[in-house]
C-alpha cells in the first residue's frame, strides 16, 4: 500500500534517506556526524516546505511498517525547498550556513524524484517498482506532465530499472562529484 507520509514518520524515514546521502559522499558529512545529519533530517522532515519535508514524501507500507519511501516535488520548488534548512541548522546550534547539496538536480517543468529507497528488510521484493509505478499519479498532483530523476552512472541496476519503468536518458550532471545520468519520462 502506498500512502502519503506523516511527520511521525519521520524517524523511520531519516535512516532511509541516510542511505541516499552517505552513498553519494556528500561533503557535510565531512562538517557534521552522521549523529547531526539525520537529527537535522527528522527534522526537516517534520517540516512544511524542506526538500525531505512528509509533505513531498510517500511510503509503501507492508507488515504495517514502512518498507520504503520516495520523495519528490516539481522542479520549480528547488530553490526554495533547502531554505528551512538555515533555521533547523540554528535552532540545533549548527552552523546555519552548512548546505546538504550545492549543485541543481532537477529542472522547472518536471517532477522530480529526489530520493527513492527500500528497507533492507523488503528488497527485491518489488517495494521500489510498487512506488515507481506511483509516480505518474504524484507528477500530475503537481500538474506536471514530465517526471525526471538522476540515476548514478554506477548503478546499471537502477538504470535498468528506470528504463523498464519508461524512463529515457536526457543528459548527465554532476552531483557531490559523482556522474548521474538525467533520466525523464513523459507522464
Amino acid at each position: 500500500m502506498i500512502r502519503k507520509a506523516t511527520k511521525s514518520d519521520a524517524k523511520v524515514l531519516a535512516p532511509m534517506i541516510m542511505i541516499i546521502l552517505e552513498d553519494m559522499e556528500l561533503e557535510v558529512f565531512q562538517q557534521l556526524s552522521k549523529e547531526q545529519i539525520e537529527d537535522v533530517l527528522i527534522a526537516g522532515i517534520q517540516t512544511e516546505n524542506y526538500r525531505y519535508s512528509y509533505r513531498h514524501a510517500h511510503v509503501c507500507v507492508r507488515e504495517n511498517e514502512v518498507a520504503g519511501v520516495l520523495v519528490g516535488y516539481s522542479g520549480s520548488k528547488e530553490d526554495e525547498i533547502d531554505t528551512p534548512l538555515t533555521a533547523i541548522l540554528a535552532e540545533k546550534g549548527l552552523d546555519p550556513s552548512i548546505k546538504i547539496f550545492n549543485e541543481k538536480e532537477t529542472f522547472a517543468g518536471e517532477w522530480y524524484l529526489d530520493s527513492i529507497v527500500t528497507a533492507e528488510k523488503y528488497r527485491g521484493c518489488g517495494v521500489g517498482t510498487e512506488l515507481l509505478e506511483a509516480l505518474d499519479d504524484f507528477a500530475k498532483e503537481d500538474q506536471e506532465t514530465m517526471i525526471g530523476l538522476n540515476c548514478d552512472q554506477e548503478n546499471p541496476g537502477a538504470q535498468r530499472l528506470y528504463e523498464r519503468m519508461g524512463f529515457e536518458k536526457s543528459g548527465e550532471m554532476i552531483i557531490g562529484g559523482h556522474c548521474y545520468n538525467h533520466m525523464q519520462k513523459k507522464v
